[in-house]
């Protein structure tokens, strides 16, 4: 999949998410196969633009990647920051400033149902109003032309169920130069309540020329197979799934790819990720945060491991790195004598 200059992998994507998907996510997604890993999104209010909560979400030291042997010709880990707002001119002036720091795709945040967004008209908000999202989408491509950086767009399926206009957003997109579409199975109203649908996903993919890419309830390496066949899309976005499971992109890869079912990580293995992210992460934000950072991490990895929840708990007490690499590296070794993990998560 090509998105102008830069050759992905692959089409499994790392979905952004607030406060999920920041620099040690990232690499960690990657380094499992992941064909992109998108930011975690970036105000383009102006006065927003310094703050310490901005200036780390725009952290994208050591993530371009280059081929290496063995991959095709071309094949990098191109640079994806997400940006979100509702003023076209906001938005043109932030993917510069972006694409100035190093992001080498821009992508736009049109599928964000959360109410912080969504109340200020931006995110999912957007869907409700055809003729807005035309002018933004103009003028983010406009003002990235020059600089040859690729646009991409994440957008749900509509405002609510009885409107769920997201071919016709796909058109507006793909007018506009948009050059791939990202979009989650449910509606803005949905927020994350029941099911995915993948009949509009679908749809969008028969309107459209530009790559799709399915997203919504995509946990297993069948369930994205499913949703291949069924939507005829690009490629698929991985998002909740991958909270505590980076070595989710492997499996997809592994079953996608070659239709392989792969064991999971071995406790040692999982120990090992564990602490390089709890690693990247106190050196991204420093100790004292990373600290605060680390925990939901540490939840997520542990959620499915025996005596998992009742760590947990404990470890959502401990008040430096040191406790908390200590504490996570004994777990892992205590594990069934450092065997297979006991939870089947394909």
């Amino acid at each position: 999949m090509q998105l102008g200059a830069h050759v992905l992998r692959n089409g499994l994507f790392v979905a952004p998410m607030a406060g999920v998907t920041d620099r040690p996510f990232r690499a960690l997604c990657r380094s499992f196969g992941a064909g992109l890993a998108v930011s975690e999104m970036v105000s383009a209010r102006p006065e927003l633009r310094h703050t310490r909560k901005s200036r780390l979400r725009r952290e994208h030291e050591g993530e371009t990647r280059g081929e290496t042997q063995g991959e095709m010709r071309g094949a990098a880990d191109p640079v994806s920051v997400q940006i979100v707002g509702a003023d076209p001119a906001q938005m043109a002036e932030a993917a510069r400033v972006n694409a100035a720091e190093g992001a080498q795709i821009i992508d736009i945040n049109m599928g964000c149902p959360a109410k912080k967004v969504c109340n200020v008209a931006a995110g999912s908000a957007l869907l409700a109003d055809e003729a807005l999202v035309g002018r933004i989408l103009d003028a983010v491509v406009s003002a990235t032309d020059s600089l040859r950086v690729p646009v991409t767009l994440k957008i749900r399926t509509g405002p609510d169920p009885a409107r769920r206009n997201a071919p016709r957003i796909a058109r507006i997109a793909e007018s506009a130069g948009v050059r791939l579409l990202a979009v989650h199975g449910r509606t803005r109203a949905c927020g994350f309540r029941g099911r995915a649908e993948f009949d509009t996903i679908a749809e969008v993919k028969a309107r459209v020329r530009i790559p799709v890419i399915a997203n919504g309830d995509i946990d297993t390496p069948r369930q994205a197979k499913r949703v291949l066949d069924y939507t005829k899309a690009d490629g698929v976005m991985i998002g909740r799934a991958a909270h505590g499971r980076p070595w989710i992109f492997r499996e997809f890869l592994a079953f996608l790819q070659e239709g392989r079912t792969i064991a999971p990580p071995s406790a040692p293995e999982m120990r090992a990720v564990a602490l390089q992210h709890l690693e990247g992460i106190y050196s991204l934000y420093g100790e004292a945060h990373g600290v605060h950072i680390a925990r939901k991490h540490i939840g997520w990895y542990l959620r499915t491991q025996p005596g998992g929840e009742t760590f947990r708990r404990q470890a959502m007490t401990l008040q430096s790195a040191r406790e908390q690499l200590a504490a996570v590296g004994r777990f892992f070794e205590e594990l069934d004598g450092g065997g297979a993990l006991s939870s089947d998560q394909r």
